[in-house]
């Protein structure tokens, strides 16, 4: 019935229509705007809704194409149907209609029936199959579209004859460029079955990378723009490495061959630089015997009929424009996917730079990542609640570190029923000989090491459990470095006047100590104490007149002067008594007294 098939029709475009609005109205997570850097799951996300979207139209653009077929009625059959409805009872073409359709469920009973409410619905239960189908699409070096997988035609490419071998990040960074220097091949060279193929596959890759990268730009359109681009180049012969073939300046000889710059004699099949070099050499033996030979094995290009000229002429026409359509579709796909190839180029230069260790820590939180549930079931068990899940053990066998049975042979060869405790990580108790090493080297351990005041060469503690034990070790350590220090100060060594040797500290100590006591028993010393005494008695007393105490503080200026310069000598002022050896002078009145103290009394005076 065309009438059902074409009601059926629009209700499958508009369920269609309501399934894109879903998904172009609900982002993946993360995914906003801001962001622009996705973790695995959300560019896994993208791609699926992005993917969804576009078989969806698709779809549509099917079902609007076999709409339109319908309502354009070429052979008549819609419009007899609609006769036949209106003409006669419209009941008995009913119960025909449902005989018919009882008649074909009776013959195939298990045929399902499209639901399309349920078809396009989001969240259904083919959300695991599709993120399969994503993952599958791309390689594990793409990972999931952000980066190129060169590696295969990048080995094509070093089979090549006569090219450099580059590496592979030479080679993402020149790929693209088909003109020499870079690329090495002559344009003869470009016509064979080997490049072809390279130019081709690469070509194609290309094409289906951004096909699954980007399933919803409207790719037909920008590769049709390609076409009529190279179109433009071709026939005006300006693509870059198929312009013409240069010839000579005045263009007297024949076609250039060889290096290109010079003429070329095809009877010699010597090229000459110099034009008159090249007419003179015309009227040598050499080369008429030369032109005489070809002439008679008739390998002379006179020889050669017009109608083979112009047939090799077309296929080797042919053959230049379908590679060179190649290149010019790579160099645009490259403009293209220029974020592709930079980000790229960042991911090879930084696993080149990474450890064994750490590229083996990278793809375990690949796997971790990928292992993850898809949108519809991470919706279901959000709204369960969390529940551990029992092991299974009907056999009692003992636990693994994981806490999953294993066989009791291997529990015992692995020594999982010895316990190991250790008091510095809190009477933790560890379960066989490989937790218990292992733990000294993590986080817990190495904090009841800090608890305990010991922050340096952890690693000297391996095999101490006890506090006790860990902090007599300490002590010894500090011990030692503390021995260590006092050797080190005391490697110069000095001797005084009378032939005592001590370290170089003591020695300065005791030259400022002997120049303190020669200052304190000279005799202007005690007379100018003696003077201090008596100016504030005298002025407490007022028994002597302020000329007399004019005069002799002026008379006793320059014996004050000197004293002045002994005591602010450097030497005294810089060494202080409080570093001197309180056992070798401990009887020393002046010990706590400092120099700078000592010459403020003395200007007081």
């Amino acid at each position: 019935m065309l009438l059902e098939d074409q009601r059926f029709i629009h209700e499958d475009l508009e369920r269609l229509e309501q399934g894109i609005s879903d998904r172009v109205a609900e982002e993946p997570r993360n995914m906003s705007p801001a962001n622009h850097r996705y973790g695995q799951n959300q560019i896994r996300e993208r791609l699926l809704r992005d993917h969804q979207v576009a078989r969806f139209l698709n779809r549509i653009q099917e079902q609007s194409q076999r709409l339109l077929d319908i309502y354009e009625d070429a052979n008549g059959l819609r419009a007899k149907e609609i006769q036949s409805l209106t003409v006669g009872d419209p009941m008995d073409e009913f119960y025909k209609h449902l005989e018919e359709i009882k008649d074909f469920h009776r013959r195939y009973p298990n045929e399902p029936v499209e639901n399309l409410e349920k078809a396009y619905r989001q969240g259904s239960g083919e959300n695991d199959a599709a993120i399969q189908e994503i993952e599958n699409m791309f390689t594990g070096e793409e990972s999931l579209g952000q980066f190129f997988d060169l590696t295969k035609l990048h080995e094509l490419y070093l089979n090549l004859p006569g090219v450099k071998r580059l590496t592979y990040l030479q080679y993402l960074d020149l790929f693209d460029t088909f003109t020499q220097p870079e690329l090495p091949v002559k344009r003869a060279n470009k016509l064979t079955d080997q490049y072809f193929n390279y130019v081709g596959e690469l070509a194609a890759y290309l094409e289906g990378f951004i096909k699954r990268s980007n399933p919803l730009e409207p790719l037909d359109e920008l590769f049709a723009s390609f076409d009529a681009e190279f179109a433009e180049l071709w026939e005006a012969k300006k693509l870059p490495g198929w312009t013409e073939e240069s010839q000579s300046k005045n263009g007297t000889g024949p076609k250039t061959e060889g290096t290109g710059e010079g003429i070329w004699c095809a009877d010699c099949e010597k090229e000459f630089t110099n034009e008159n070099v090249y007419k003179n050499h015309l009227k040598g033996k050499k080369h008429i015997r030369a032109a005489e030979a070809k002439k008679a094995n008739g390998d002379s290009e006179t020889q050669q009929s017009q109608s083979e000229k112009s047939k090799d002429a077309l296929v080797c026409g042919l053959k230049e424009r379908a590679v060179a359509e190649r290149e010019h579709r790579i160099s645009s796909l490259a403009k293209a996917l220029k974020e592709e190839r930079q980000a790229t180029r960042v991911n090879v230069e930084r696993k080149q730079g990474m450890t064994e260790r750490e590229r083996q820590m990278e793809l375990d939180a690949l796997f971790a990542d990928t292992g993850d549930k898809g949108p519809g079931k991470r919706r279901d068990s959000e709204s369960e609640s969390d529940n551990d899940e029992k092991v299974y053990n009907p056999l009692k066998l003992p636990l693994a570190w994981d806490g999953k049975p294993i066989p009791y042979w291997l529990y015992k060869l692995h020594g999982l029923g010895v316990e190991f405790s250790c008091e510095i990580c809190g009477n933790f108790v560890y379960m066989g000989r490989r937790a218990f090493d292992k733990h000294f080297s993590e986080a817990r351990h190495i904090y009841g090491l800090r608890c305990l005041g010991i922050t340096q060469q952890t690693s000297l503690f391996r095999e101490i459990t006890k506090i006790d034990e860990a902090l007599r070790l300490w002590e010894t350590l500090e011990k030692e470095r503390k021995h260590e220090r006092d050797i080190k100060e005391n490697v110069v060594q000095m001797e005084d006047a009378e032939g005592n040797v001590m370290p170089e500290r003591i020695y300065l100590e005791y030259v400022s100590l002997t120049r303190y006591t020669t200052l304190l028993r000279h005799p202007l010393f005690s007379f100018f104490t003696s003077l201090t005494v008596f100016k504030q008695f005298a002025k407490t007393r007022h028994f002597v007149s302020e000329h007399v105490h004019i005069f002799v503080t002026v008379s006793l200026l320059p014996i004050k002067f000197r004293v002045y310069d002994t005591l602010l000598h450097p030497d005294i002022l810089l060494r202080s008594p409080f570093n001197l050896n309180r056992q070798r002078y401990k009887g020393n009145p002046l010990r706590g007294l400092s120099s700078a103290m000592l010459a403020v009394a003395m200007l007081a005076i």
